[in-house]
């Protein structure tokens, strides 16, 4: 007998319904965002719909590589490594039996490499139509990372915000482009930032191992993130001091070796703006500035677009100085300047939505702010002389030392090649003998003038170097003693004993050949490793020393 229960839909329904929205939702509640892009590493970061266990499945290509969460929940952050740099991978997210479309970003360069193309912009996080098409136009352009300029989830920089505010309407570009950001006062209304805290994943480069403030290096660019709320009082100290991120300013760029610096934040030392300059920022942090070379200043907070001429403490400088720009239109209403414009303004507008667009290669840094209608409202170029670049050796590189350049018959030589990596090398010393080996020896049997050449093959390439070995006639036709004989020598700087056994035989790899003068088959015959072949006289001098030396032994 069966027992017959009603049929409730309801738990059906929500099971359906919540299978339904992460597919919606391309598997999760909040899509994909990188942060912490480096030249071998990159982190995913995602939230999900429901329970499960998700991974990250990349590679260059296919995706055929896999990095699992360890966190269980909702909230994940998922670290790819073993990454190579300058590298485009494609990676989707896996979760619950679904997966995400396919992205694809790109790692970050060698620290040092001569090109580096960013985007920057703040006050962006409102969620309307100019922040999606301001973001729609830097995903355009798809450069490597994307600088923020703070007030990047408003109103109150609360979890809502942030996810209504931020990641949906700049998802696409999250994405694919990573997001270096910094805190604006709207991100502090919430517990003095907080859930800007939670929701980002940025290096944690200070003593204190604070997100609020760090630096990076992306190619030849030196980027620093400072948190000016911090600086003019808005942290409680225990969270952040204005004397901490001072002296960990000071310590960061003093310890950079990247010949360009870039510097970001909130609160603009230099504006004609609705909020006007901020002058602790400016006096604090002005002269660390200066005392380091930093080339470019950014920042946000009044939502218009001004850059300065070059500064220097409170004026303009008459040499060098530093461009201070506010990029604040990357979103929120635009507003009136408090005055006119000052004489230390040098570009300034307020009708434009846009970002501003670095490209940084060798040394020149080009910036231009480009509006959501594609137009160039400014441009501005950045000079400075870098030191030539030490070229490594090429993949396939190979040279050739000699000991025993000049010698007298018989004379014997060592050869070296040196490789960019281990290959085959074979020798042809230039008198129809021969070897194999990255070290060879041979014995020129008489007088002339031989061109050696070492062969490296590399694969499908083969390379080769080559030497030349002077050998002279012994004194009176004799054969001599190796390298030397009586008046003989060489430039070995060692004096000859005219006693080829006075001197110990070098180790030898290859297989050395000479050319003897009664023929053989034409081409020399091998010899052993240490065995050489000397004519009759040579080979009798020798024997009656051996034996003089013998007859003098006691």
């Amino acid at each position: 007998m069966h027992r017959k229960t009603r049929f409730n839909p309801l738990p059906l329904a929500v099971a359906l319904t919540l299978v339904s929205a992460v597919a919606s939702a391309g598997v999760l509640a909040r899509d994909p965002y990188l942060q912490k892009v480096g030249p071998d590493t990159a982190l995913v970061a995602f939230r999900l719909a429901a329970n499960c266990s998700p991974e990250v499945r990349y590679g260059v290509g296919a995706v055929s590589e896999v990095a699992r969460s360890e966190a269980s929940g909702r909230v994940h952050a998922v670290v790819l490594t073993g990454l190579k740099p300058s590298t485009e991978y494609s990676y989707e997210v896996s979760a619950c039996g679904l997966k995400t479309p396919t992205k694809r970003f790109t790692t970050a360069p060698e620290p040092g490499t001569r090109s580096v193309h960013f985007a920057a912009v703040g006050d962006f996080g409102t969620g309307g139509s100019d922040q999606k098409a301001v973001a729609a136009d830097m995903l355009a352009r798809k450069p490597e990372l994307f600088v923020a300029l703070g007030d990047n989830a408003y109103p109150d920089g609360t979890e809502a915000d942030f996810q209504d505010h931020l990641f949906a309407p700049m998802a696409a570009l999250l994405a694919e482009v990573p997001l270096f950001a910094s805190p604006g006062n709207h991100e502090y209304v919430t517990n003095q930032g907080q859930p800007y805290l939670d929701n980002l994943y940025m290096p944690t480069n200070n003593p204190a191992g604070s997100e609020r403030y760090f630096s990076f290096d992306w190619g030849h660019v030196h980027f620093v993130s400072l948190d000016s709320n911090c600086a003019i009082g808005l942290s409680a100290a225990e969270r952040c001091s204005l004397a901490d991120q001072k002296a960990w300013l000071q310590t960061d760029l003093a310890g950079t070796t990247q010949p360009w610096k870039v510097v970001f934040f909130h609160h603009p030392p230099w504006s004609s703006g609705e909020h006007g300059s901020q002058l602790t920022m400016r006096r604090q942090f002005g002269p660390i500035f200066e005392k380091y070379g930093v080339d470019l200043v950014l920042t946000g907070h009044d939502h218009n677009y001004e850059r300065s001429k070059p500064m220097q403490g409170d004026g303009v400088a008459s040499s060098g100085g530093i461009p201070y720009l506010v990029v604040g239109g990357g979103g929120a209403a635009l507003r009136a300047f408090s005055e006119g414009q000052p004489s230390w303004s040098q570009v300034r507008d307020n009708k434009a939505h846009g970002f501003l667009d670095v490209e940084v290669v060798e040394g020149v840094l080009t910036a231009k702010l480009i509006t959501t209608d594609d137009t160039v409202l400014d441009s501005f170029t950045l000079h400075k002389d870098l030191p030539p670049v030490e070229q490594p050796p090429p993949a396939d590189a190979l040279s050739v030392t000699v000991e025993g350049e000049r010698g007298v018959a018989p004379h014997r030589a060592l050869f070296r090649a040196t490789t960019s990596s281990v290959v085959p090398v074979s020798w042809d010393f230039g008198d129809g003998g021969a070897a194999e080996g990255t070290t060879a020896e041979h014995t020129y049997a008489k007088a002339g003038q031989y061109t050696v050449t070492a062969t490296a093959t590399f694969g499908a390439v083969t390379r080769t170097a080559t030497s030349v070995v002077t050998v002279s006639a012994a004194p009176g036709g004799g054969g001599g003693g190796e390298d030397g004989g009586s008046g003989g020598g060489t430039d070995a700087g060692t004096p000859s004993t005219g006693n080829p056994d006075d001197r110990p035989s070098p180790p030898t790899t290859g297989t050395p050949s000479t050319d003897d003068e009664g023929g053989g088959s034409g081409g020399g015959c091998a010899a052993g490793p240490t065995a050489a072949l000397l004519p009759a006289a040579g080979l009798m001098v020798a024997g009656l020393l051996r034996r003089r030396r013998a007859g003098r032994r006691p």
